[in-house]
Parts: structure tokens; C-alpha cells; sequence
């Protein structure tokens, strides 16, 4: 019996979220500039694939590592693009930050960028680490990580959805939306 169910997932292939290039409708209407907002163009792709990532979390409710941990599920399947998440900066690429930028939380994100080695890229996950979101103004909050470090990719929600954060990620890689990059009608 157990040979017959591997023969049928062989056969069907697993039930997999497929290449994320359709818009979430429920962040959309959360900021006014998208979803994925790429700062600058890339010269060139970053890496074919094969990206080591490093998350910091700036003291935040949780919500944006919860949706990072679902990107790692069988449904969305981080590996598969070539993403991995690493324990040390200087085995990373891409760093990625979540939560209210403190005072004392910036030059610990300083120091994590700096031992990462070249190239690298830094992404912003959530309304907390792109401008602070409702800490703004509260006591030894800066709000922006622009202020500390150069961000490549800001993915905006409160928390984004898994499939914003994995475009978010090939965005920071490829240097491009792929929802931008998809012809029209296609949905993930």
C-alpha cells in the first residue's frame, strides 16, 4: 500500500504553492506604493540561486518571523529557489530585518551588515522596519532602517503574506518583481 501512494505523488506531483507572481490582494490595499518596492535597479542578477539568509528581529510582536517560518513549509518551499536560512553573518547574502528599529538595535544591525561579505543585500519586512509603523516617534525608536544600513527590497504588510515574502526575496536576488516579470493572466 505505502508503494502505491509514492507512485501517485510521483505521478500527480506534490501540491505546492506555485511560482509566487500573482499580487495579494489583502496587502495591496495596506500601502500605497505595493507590495514589493525594489529601491534601485540591479546592475546584474545577484546569484543564480543558492542564497544564504540572515534574519534579524528587532523586538517585534512576532507576526512578520511567524510568516517567515511558513515560508520554510512544504506549501511554499523556500528551498527550492535556493534560499536557506544561516546562524552567522558571515555566511550570508541577503539580511533580512523584521521589527521597530531601536536605538540600541542599530548598531547591532550595523555590525551584523558589516561582516556580511560583498555582494549583499538587505531586505525590510513589515510596517515596523520600513518606517516604524505605530512606534513612530515613540521613546528611542528610530523608525527607518534606511537610516542604519542601505535597504534593497522593502516588502510592506503588517505582517506580509508568505508569498509577499518569497517575491520579496527573489526580488532582492534577480533585482526585479517577479509579479512585474509575469505575462498577464498569470496567477501563482
Amino acid at each position: 500500500m505505502y508503494y502505491w501512494h509514492w507512485v501517485k505523488n510521483v505521478v500527480h506531483r506534490p501540491k505546492t504553492t506555485g511560482y509566487p507572481t500573482a499580487l495579494d490582494d489583502t496587502v495591496q490595499h495596506m500601502s500605497r506604493s505595493g507590495a514589493i518596492v525594489v529601491d534601485a535597479p540591479l546592475e546584474q542578477p545577484f546569484f543564480k540561486r543558492s542564497v544564504a539568509l540572515r534574519q534579524v528581529d528587532g523586538g517585534s510582536c512576532n507576526g512578520c518571523e511567524s510568516e517567515l517560518s511558513l515560508l520554510s513549509s512544504p506549501d511554499y518551499d523556500l528551498s527550492r529557489y535556493g534560499f536557506s536560512f544561516v546562524p552567522s553573518p558571515k555566511h550570508a547574502d541577503v539580511l533580512v530585518v523584521t521589527g521597530v528599529i531601536t536605538r540600541a538595535l542599530a548598531p547591532v544591525i550595523r555590525t551584523v551588515y558589516d561582516q556580511m561579505t560583498a555582494p549583499k543585500r538587505v531586505v525590510a519586512v513589515g510596517a515596523c522596519a520600513i518606517d516604524g509603523w505605530v512606534f513612530q516617534g515613540a521613546p528611542d525608536v528610530l523608525g527607518r532602517l534606511d537610516d542604519i544600513v542601505p535597504v534593497t527590497v522593502r516588502i510592506h504588510g503588517c505582517p506580509p503574506t508568505p508569498g509577499d515574502l518569497l517575491r520579496g526575496l527573489l526580488a532582492a536576488v534577480d533585482g526585479a518583481d517577479p509579479a512585474s516579470l509575469a505575462p498577464r493572466g498569470v496567477r501563482a
